[in-house]
Order: C-alpha cells, then structure tokens, then sequence
C-alpha cells in the first residue's frame, strides 16, 4: 500500500499543472483555429477589402450611367452622345468616319490573349478592303 500512497501523493502535485497545460492548449488553438479565430478573422478581413473594392468599382460605374443618363435629358441634351448612342443602336456611320475592323482569322502576331493581331482600316465612303461588305451612310 506504501507504493499506491506515494502514487496518490505525486498524482496530486501533477493533476493540476497537467490541467491548466490542458485547458492553455484547448483555448490557444480555438483561438487560432476557431469559428472566430485568428485564421477566420483574416479570411472575414480579406472578404471585406474585396468587398469594399467590388464596391467603388460599382459605384464609379453607376457614377458614370448616371453621368450619361444626365446628358441625355432634355434639359441637357448633349448631341454628341447622342448621335453616338443613335449611331451605335442603328448600326449607321457617317461617311467621313473611319471604322476599324478586326479580321476574324488571326496571323500568328496577336497578342497573348488571343486576339487577332491583323487589323484592317476602311474608309466608310471609300473603298474597303477586299471581300468587304460596304458600310451603311447617312
């Protein structure tokens, strides 16, 4: 019984630290690890900044509609915006335009996102390039 006594006697003194290192380690890594820890802290972090740039982005972009939007009143009328916007809805170019056409076949000398890298200019009232349908006029 001497031996089971010294064993109790020792456990004592042990059982404690043995539980505060315990309870240190469970808190730390919930800190670290948990739902709202420092790892879910910096990944909420993060979604906010792109949050807030998807923001401005969208912001400067209704700025500008608003903008547009403005300049088509009545009160307003800014005529070239308009003639831009009837230009572009009815497909329509003035004759002394120059439109700029890109070939649907590429060369080989595109950029690296794939975009044609031979482009052709066309006079709207003058000669196109061959096998080139004309351009509508005013």
């Amino acid at each position: 019984m001497n031996l089971l006594g010294e064993i109790r006697r020792r456990a004592r003194h042990i059982v404690g630290p043995v539980a505060g290192i315990t309870l240190f380690a469970y808190f730390t890594y919930h800190v670290v690890q948990g739902d709202r820890g420092l790892i879910a802290w910096l990944k909420l972090s993060q979604q906010v900044e792109t949050a807030r740039i998807e923001y401005n982005r969208a912001l400067a972009e209704r700025e500008e509609f608003a903008n547009r939007v403005r300049l088509l009143q009545p009160q307003s009328l800014d005529t070239d915006l308009l003639e831009e916007r009837a230009r572009v809805t009815l497909g329509l170019a003035h004759p002394d335009d120059v439109v700029v056409m890109g070939i649907t076949q590429p060369t080989g000398n595109g950029d690296l996102d794939g975009h044609p890298g031979n482009w052709e200019t066309i006079r709207a009232s003058g000669a196109p390039g061959k096998n080139t349908p004309p351009l509508s006029g005013r």
